[in-house]
């Protein structure tokens, strides 16, 4: 059965897409059949992997069962690493559940077909409070939060954590810092508070220009820049994450 991870963050412009290309990317490496669903109607994993943001019939016929998934699913230029595209048309996302029955379970009915053909599936989520991402918890196993080193992101992850406790599949919510700038005491001291806590994870993603570049390079870090920061953050990162599904099974 296929683990389902998602990034998301209530709030944009926090280093989902990153985390989601680069763990996905990771998990494939490890010798693990992966596939990546970018949900978002920006397209940016998608991008990032050199693939069309398109899927024939649009969200619609995806979420209605209309359209079979694996038809949809394209191979990246990474062994063992595919992608589900975005499409423009998830802007309408939240209609297309609307008009399903039991909506927060359709994304989830969308990969059973799925469930045995991958080791783990990543889902690149929207930032928002929507009937998607209640979906998304439906469907997810684990929530990976992004949290950029500021006073606010503790309250976001508290509404976060009580939002999803009242769901009835409750995922695994794991948190973790991004954007950090060392240099400057603020993220320093926030990025201390924030990993005391159990459910965020100690390792933080620095902010780096190894990071910024994947949008002209179109890979990941772990192509373009080896040996950096960036690229041994995200290592760490997805052996954490790996750490504690295994203690969670």
């Amino acid at each position: 059965m296929s683990t389902v991870l998602a990034t998301y963050n209530i709030k944009g412009g926090v280093g989902k897409t990153s985390a989601a290309v680069n763990l996905a990317y990771l998990a494939a490496l490890d010798g693990a059949r992966t596939l990546l669903w970018d949900l978002d109607p920006q397209g940016g994993s998608t991008y990032l992997l050199r693939i069309k943001p398109k899927i024939k019939g649009g969200a619609d016929k995806l979420v209605r069962g209309k359209r079979r998934v694996d038809a949809l699913i394209k191979g990246t230029d990474f062994d063992r690493l595919d992608l589900l595209p975005a499409d423009f048309s998830y802007r309408h996302m939240d209609l297309a559940l609307d008009g399903t029955k039991k909506p927060t379970q359709r994304l989830a009915r969308v990969l059973a077909p799925l469930a045995h053909e991958y080791e783990y599936i990543f889902l690149d989520c929207p930032p928002s409070i929507s009937l998607v991402s209640e979906s998304v918890f439906e469907a997810a196993d684990v929530l990976l939060v992004p949290l950029v080193p500021a006073t606010l992101s503790s309250r976001t992850f508290d509404q976060l954590r009580r939002v999803v406790r009242a769901d009835d599949h409750a995922p695994l919510v794991l948190g973790f810092v991004s954007m950090v700038d060392r240099r400057k005491r603020l993220h320093r001291e926030v990025t201390e508070a924030l990993a005391a806590a159990p459910d965020v994870l100690s390792t933080a993603i620095p902010t780096s220009s190894d990071i910024e570049r994947m949008g002209l390079y179109r890979t990941v870090v772990d192509r373009s820049a080896p040996r950096g920061r960036a690229a041994g953050a995200y290592r760490a990162l997805w052996q954490e994450v790996r750490d504690r599904l295994s203690a969670a099974a």
